[in-house]
């Protein structure tokens, strides 16, 4: 979102480019609050990631143990 160049940040929003300098606060309290919603986006996305491969080891440990464990024949609950 952000570019910096020699203490010249560039904010490139929608294939535009900005000064970020030059911006009203407004402007550069919005793009920090992108910001931060891209990084804790990030921080989830590989949350999710770690849950899964878990999960994963989960279910195939499960799998190992139960082989040993006789199933419930067909049609019964």
């Amino acid at each position: 979102m952000t570019d910096s160049a020699a203490n010249n940040p560039v904010l490139t929003f929608e294939g535009k480019r900005y000064d970020l300098n030059t911006l009203p606060d407004e402007l550069k309290e919005l793009v920090r609050g992108m910001q931060v919603a891209d990084a804790q986006l990030r921080m989830h996305e590989d949350t999710l990631k770690v849950l899964a491969v878990g999960r994963q080891s989960l279910a195939m440990q499960l799998n190992d143990k139960l082989q040993s464990v006789t199933p419930l024949p067909d049609g019964q609950g």
